[in-house]
């Protein structure tokens, strides 16, 4: 039940959204238009089933007013990770980048900066999908990544989203990501400069933890 999800924005006209293969989930493709999206091929994983906006029983439900689009997100079924133990899962955001370097200078490729922007945006992500419980790029706003990029204050020419839900570790999120065509394409991009990484924990939720990752290049 440990997911990962992936959304790349290079510039506001061309997109290409899916999740990748250690996800239990729907891989998406986009041509631009967020609100959107169309499911193309399922991704295997550890059960469950693919995107359909009607969550598992016992899991805590979007408000009325909650504007994330039907089938955009996916919920954990209940007592899915109660198995794991968390209690050692924390976040170092200077380590994690320092990964993510050594990965894209062993690949050939200059190394990323932390952000405070796209931190924020990292952060705001993440508290929200915890708050929900649940594994999305939208936001219960109904806000993509290019908005909650854009909102923090960042101007950007481009910007990509990873997400990971239920990982007890960075080593752990970011294998995965390694490990998914689409995530690792994020990781990998050759025009990204900054970077904002965030982990909510929430021992109440079925997912346990929420991983964000927002890569992004300035005008």
């Amino acid at each position: 039940m440990v997911r990962v999800a992936v959304l790349v924005l290079v510039s506001v006209l061309t997109a290409s959204c899916g999740i990748g293969p250690s996800a239990v989930s729907t891989s998406f493709a986009d041509t631009g238009d967020t609100s959107s999206l169309t499911p193309m091929s399922p991704s295997l994983g550890l059960g469950g089933k693919s995107a359909t906006g009607r969550p598992a029983p016992g899991t805590q439900v979007a408000a009325h007013d909650d504007r994330m689009p039907p089938g955009s997100y996916e919920t954990a079924p209940k007592g899915a990770l109660a198995d794991r133990d968390y209690s050692h899962t924390s976040l170092d955001p200077a380590k994690a980048l320092a990964l993510i370097n050594q990965y894209r200078a062993d690949k050939g490729l200059k190394p990323l900066k932390l952000n405070a922007q796209l931190t924020a945006a990292a952060k705001a992500h993440a508290r929200d999908l915890a708050k929900w419980d649940r594994i999305s790029h939208f936001g219960s706003d109904g806000s993509n990544p290019w908005d909650r990029v854009k909102r923090a204050g960042y101007k950007a020419s481009l910007a990509a989203e990873n997400v990971g839900t239920g990982q007890s570790t960075f080593d752990e999120v970011l294998r995965g990501w390694k490990e998914s065509a689409g995530h690792n394409k994020n990781l990998l991009l050759a025009d990204a400069r900054h970077a904002g990484v965030a982990l909510v924990q929430d021992p109440r939720t079925e997912f346990k933890s929420f991983w964000t990752l927002v890569i992004g290049a300035s005008m």
